[in-house]
Parts: C-alpha cells; sequence; structure tokens
C-alpha cells in the first residue's frame, strides 16, 4: 500500500504556500508556473502531477488555503474580545503584515478577487461573504438587529479590504487606522448600550 503524503507538507504545499505569498505580493497574472517553482525548490515535474488543470487549480488551491487562514484569524479575533477589539486587532495584525513585507504583501483574496481566474475570484467572493456572516454574527451578539448587523459587516468587510489596498499603494497604515477609527465609531453606534 502507498503510503500518503501529509497534506501540509511536501512539494504540492510548498507550491500552493509560495503561491499565495507571490500573489499577494504580484498579484495572480503576474505569477507564473516558473515563479512557484523557483520560490518553492519544487521539482519541476511535481506542477503538474499536483495541478493537473494547470494555474487555474494552483491559483484556486491557494486562494481556498488563504481563505481557510485568514478566516481562522478573524474567528479567533472575534471570539477573544468585543467587536471594537477586533477592528483593532486585526488592524494590528495587517499592520505587522505590511511593516514585515515593506507593503509589498496585500490581501491573497483581494489579489484573487481581482486576478484572471474566474475559479480563484469564486472562492474569494465565498471568503469575503464568510467573513462578513461571522462579523454580522458576532455584532448581532453584541445586540445589533440582523439586518443592521448584516449591512454594517457588509461595510467592514470592504472598508477594510479598501484601506488595506490604499495602505499598500501609500506604503502607509494611515489610511488603515483612518479607516478603523470611522468603523469604530460606526460600530459603538450601532451596539446597544
Amino acid at each position: 500500500m502507498a503510503k500518503r503524503q501529509d497534506p501540509t507538507t511536501g512539494p504540492k504545499a510548498a507550491m500552493i504556500d509560495s503561491t499565495v505569498s507571490l500573489i499577494r505580493e504580484r498579484g495572480v497574472a503576474a505569477t507564473s508556473f516558473a515563479d512557484v517553482l523557483a520560490h518553492s525548490g519544487a521539482p519541476r515535474g511535481s506542477v503538474y502531477h499536483h495541478f493537473p488543470r494547470g494555474k487555474a487549480q494552483l491559483v484556486e488551491e491557494a486562494t481556498a488555503a488563504a481563505a481557510d487562514r485568514i478566516e481562522r484569524g478573524v474567528e479567533r479575533v472575534l471570539d477573544g474580545t468585543d467587536m471594537v477589539g477586533a477592528l483593532r486587532a486585526l488592524a494590528d495584525t495587517w499592520r505587522r503584515g505590511f511593516e514585515t513585507s515593506n507593503y509589498r504583501a496585500g490581501c491573497p483574496i483581494a489579489a484573487a478577487a481581482l486576478g484572471t481566474e474566474p475559479g480563484a475570484r469564486t472562492i474569494a467572493g465565498t471568503a469575503f461573504d464568510t467573513w462578513r456572516a461571522r462579523i454580522a454574527d458576532k455584532l448581532t451578539g453584541e445586540g445589533v438587529t440582523a439586518d443592521r448587523a448584516a449591512s454594517l459587516a457588509l461595510l467592514i468587510v470592504g472598508s477594510l479590504e479598501g484601506a488595506l489596498v490604499v495602505a499598500q499603494a501609500q506604503g502607509s497604515c494611515a489610511p488603515l487606522d483612518t479607516v478603523v477609527d470611522e468603523l469604530t465609531l460606526v460600530c459603538r453606534a450601532a451596539i446597544p448600550d
């Protein structure tokens, strides 16, 4: 019986991790198989072995992996504090990512959403909706009506993603800080005392 490879290690996992890193910095269109192989150190023959549908499959799996990681982080933050505290904690996480990468690495889900692969765009859309639903649940748990929580959650996700793009383009977290300050005011006004 053949030994099954751990899906979190080996060439496939390395290529997925490298793809996430590269699309965060370059976007989907500017990330090639050659780039992924060079970045991951995976053997050339492993590309079509692990991703028989080619780049589309690789980008889809990388987007799904990034979405899962981010979702776990969002859940930890939302479970660990109130909504206002969560906004600050998320901003701090993104700030560290920007500072570590010198503002080269943005959100991989936004990159996939704006990219050239329709399957990855669909996965990105689902990820945004999952985050929106999770934030709406948090707001509802803090006393906001369901309809208001749903619209606020969309405002939060859209505003944060936009702020990340502007912060990356400007090489400064000031846009992120401004958006978080404004979202904090909106959330405080919506959450009953």
